[in-house]
């Protein structure tokens, strides 16, 4: 499988508090933007995911409270993900670059994810409802 590096390497990550978005500029010019509750239902974490053939939390489809919804701030992790953390003190999810782009909803990304996937079988990835712009580039 061959990796096009641009396509998950962000090129800038703005994080707006107050918004309650995080939008990342990818190296290959594409811009997505998640919203505070989409990225908080993509917590990849081993408490909301599940863990050793468990399900997690969020995989009950839990009702979230705004303190579960809202950014106070978000780290870099080394130079392959960022860890949001949530106003419920919420911090263990690192969120990978590779699955922020793979996650993009826009028309591009939902396309390329279905010619991925073998006729018949269902995407590999659904996206998530998430603000999508194009880069003025």
């Amino acid at each position: 499988m061959i990796v096009d590096s641009a396509r998950e390497t962000p090129a800038s990550i703005d994080a707006d508090r107050t918004a309650g978005t995080i939008s990342i500029t990818w190296a290959d010019g594409h811009v997505t933007t998640y919203d505070a509750e989409t990225l908080r239902w993509l917590c990849p974490c081993a408490f909301c995911r599940g863990e050793a053939g468990m399900p997690g939390w969020l995989d009950s489809r839990p009702t979230l409270a705004p303190n579960q919804t809202k950014l106070v701030d978000v780290r870099l992790v080394g130079q392959y993900a960022l860890q949001p953390i949530w106003a419920d003190g919420h911090a263990t999810g690192y969120y990978a670059f590779r699955m922020l782009r793979d996650r993009c909803g826009c028309a591009e990304d939902t396309a390329r994810r279905a010619s991925a996937t073998a006729p018949g079988s269902p995407a590999a990835h659904q996206p998530f409802p998430h603000r999508h712009e194009e880069s003025d580039r």
